[in-house]
């Protein structure tokens, strides 16, 4: 029997992840079935049963798939020399999510998939822990990009590193609302907004 390439099974895996996401972001994750997923993908129970077992482990894959991203992304960055600005960098890991790798291909459908699996983390244990460990993980790497802003002194040190990123964060999260319940909120607005707070000046200081 011929061996099955990586290759064919990430994009198996793929396909499937692709069509669960559709499914979430258009019928919600309470009224879509596996026999959904099953139609949504094109594939058969064994297929898909081979790589998820439930609802639960997809929606809990898809939200793994963004913290990787994200944390990805802002690990790169604290390594740059020097490192880029909050909104550019804000504006390259939301253009990606939301752009360049949307599961599912539409972006307003996977913005209301993410504030979804928000709520569902609410009741969802397991996927609560997630939820927990990923922003946990945001947090280190936001703060780990914060020290790489002092050190090339483009940021002062009188605030806590942690509410820096909180802030961020928070940032990021309230333009995935907008665009999940408006649509057609475009990255380069939030980095001109962005730009545009980081050149205030006290009025005091001169």
């Amino acid at each position: 029997m011929a061996r099955v390439s990586q290759e064919h099974l990430d994009a198996r895996r793929r396909q499937i992840l692709d069509g669960a996401a559709r499914c979430f972001a258009r019928n919600g994750f309470h009224a879509t079935s596996m026999q959904d997923i099953l139609r949504e993908a094109g594939l058969s129970a064994g297929a898909v049963y081979r790589y998820f077992r439930s609802k639960e482990e997809l929606i809990g894959a898809i939200a793994g798939e963004a913290f990787a991203a994200i944390r990805g992304a802002f690990d790169d960055a604290a390594r740059t020399t020097p490192p880029p600005t909050p909104d550019v960098l804000l504006g390259r890991v939301l253009r990606t999510m939301l752009e360049e790798q949307v599961p599912g291909g539409d972006r307003q459908e996977f913005a209301r998939l993410i504030v979804q699996v928000w709520t569902e983390s609410l009741r969802d244990d397991a996927l609560a822990a997630m939820m927990r460990e990923g922003y946990a993980g945001m947090r280190q790497a936001w703060a780990k990009l914060v020290d790489a802003y002092r050190d090339n002194g483009l940021m002062t040190a009188d605030v806590p590193a942690d509410h820096v990123a909180r802030t961020m964060i928070a940032t990021a999260q309230g333009f995935i609302a907008q665009q999940a319940i408006f649509g057609d909120v475009r990255v380069d607005v939030l980095e001109d907004g962005l730009r545009a707070l980081m050149s205030m000046q006290d009025p005091k200081i001169s």
